[in-house]
């Protein structure tokens, strides 16, 4: 008996060996193949593979050359920020006050709204931090402190972020949308707002804006919208800088549906919140005298009146990953940065990024990173130091709740359409990532004999819709999925 299970064994080990081989040349032919297509013939393709349950790498291809990650950078922010603040870290908002209170419950004095960066806060994904949800919390705190009147102002403080919320190096095209909002010390609504149009009734007539959301946000709106065909979706793109109130509407909105709605970048939501909470105030019977102010600093005399935290870090780190979103990401970056150096900026995020990689000993050799979310084409990755993070990382004791941010191939988040053939037993957590000529794939695989890797996959300046690289890329994927 021992000997026929040495030689089935041996013969065991001699089928492993040449398969495993066929299966890298797999890799290396789709790989091939997605640098033979037209739209790739410019193109750098960067892919490295990593065998974590066997210390070992197992294959790459331009590993070494620096890359754009687009939003991959994700994976950096999120795993920084379970690494340094921890998965139950919460953001915290400061309601307090200034002056004294007399016995008709007049507040003598000022309010305060003190940022702490939550990228939360206001957020109308949550009916529990909705504006009228967060209002009604902070009102019922003022009225318990016994405050029926304000004889003052509302000040609003945002100094533990500075006054930068853009990267220098975004692309004016993007900053007026949502999805270029940026961070501020504090934040609101997710810092953008909602604007209706109504499609004219032929395809090239003008379309016409309803509406804003939030109401009482002041915007100074200039219409350039046509109608385009039906079921063609969003493609308005919005002009605007931060801090100003212009806001110009260029692209198309579908025929045939009324009340269309597209989402901007707010121009100051430090301010839209004070003034909105003002307003709530003033409805719901506390008067308050004076307009809002924005204050730098913060009177060593006020008193607290309510301490609002956000929901857990892990929450929020895996809403951002698993919608790419980028709002959420500069917050983390930015009160990264706060936490290690004092002032959330986009160089002390930066900072602390290069402090965290220096402690764990990851070479970033090629690497630059200088925002949160990869919206900058500054950014800059090797797929050999992607994997070399992912790796670190699989270490940690929060690996389970940064794995779970990455959305599953196939099941959810921005990965849910992804790889219909995946092999049975095999799962694939994966953050992609996607800019003009960008398309990016990092995460996790569990392959069919239980065995864990990491991967990167990288594709920069191609040419044509990025839905095409997208499938050369993951046909890529795959493949690595049968090593």
């Amino acid at each position: 008996m021992k000997t026929i299970h040495i030689i089935a064994l041996t013969a065991t080990l001699l089928f492993f060996v040449p398969l495993r081989a066929q299966n890298l040349a797999e890799v290396e032919r789709a790989v091939a193949d997605a640098e033979k297509d037209p739209s790739m013939r410019h193109a750098t393709v960067a892919v490295s593979v990593y065998n974590i349950s066997k210390n070992s790498a197992v294959y790459s291809h331009n590993s070494q050359q620096s890359v754009m990650p687009a939003s991959v950078t994700k994976i950096f922010t999120t795993g920084v920020g379970f690494a340094t603040l921890g998965s139950d870290f919460r953001f915290k908002t400061v309601i307090s006050y200034s002056g004294t209170i007399d016995r008709t419950g007049t507040l003598n004095g000022n309010l305060y709204i003190i940022g702490g960066g939550d990228p939360l806060l206001g957020s109308y994904r949550y009916k529990q931090t909705s504006p009228d949800s967060l209002f009604r919390t902070w009102t019922e705190a003022i009225r318990k402190r016994g405050i029926r009147r304000v004889n003052g102002k509302v000040c609003y403080n945002a100094a533990i972020f500075d006054n930068q919320p853009l990267n220098d190096s975004w692309v004016w095209g993007d900053i007026g949308n949502y999805y270029g909002a940026g961070s501020y010390g504090l934040n609101f609504h997710e810092n953008m707002y909602f604007v209706y149009f109504t499609p004219g009734k032929k395809m090239g007539y003008p379309a016409s804006i309803n509406r804003v959301a939030p109401k009482g946000l002041e915007l100074r709106n200039n219409c350039e919208v046509a109608t385009g065909p039906e079921n063609s979706g969003d493609r308005v793109v919005i002009y605007g800088a931060p801090y100003s109130s212009e806001r110009l509407y260029r692209g198309t909105v579908p025929m045939g549906k009324p009340d269309f709605a597209v989402r901007g970048a707010m121009p100051d939501p430090p301010r839209s919140c004070a003034e909105l909470f003002a307003t709530y105030l003033r409805t719901h019977d506390i008067n308050v005298t004076s307009n809002v102010q924005q204050v730098f600093s913060v009177p060593d005399t006020v008193l607290t009146i309510l301490d609002y935290y956000s929901s857990p870090y892990y929450i929020i780190a895996q809403y951002t990953n698993l919608t790419s979103n980028n709002i959420y990401a500069e917050s983390i970056f930015k009160y990264l940065g706060y936490n290690a150096h004092g002032r959330g900026s986009f160089d002390n995020g930066a900072k602390a990024f290069e402090e965290y990689f220096a402690a764990h000993n990851l070479n970033a050799e090629g690497v630059r990173l200088v925002d949160g979310s990869g919206l900058s084409r500054l950014n800059k990755v090797t797929t050999d130091f992607v994997c070399r993070y992912l790796a670190d990382i699989s270490h940690a004791q929060f690996f389970s709740d940064f794995n779970v941010s990455l959305a599953e191939a196939g099941k959810n988040g921005t990965a849910r359409n992804m790889l219909p053939g995946l092999p049975p037993k095999v799962t694939v957590r994966v953050k992609t990532g996607t800019i003009d000529g960008v398309k990016s794939y990092a995460g996790y695989i569990t392959n069919a004999r239980g065995e864990l890797l990491c991967f990167s996959i990288i594709a920069n300046d191609f040419s044509g819709p990025s839905r095409n690289a997208a499938a050369k890329l993951e046909k890529i994927l795959l493949k690595i999925c049968e090593l």
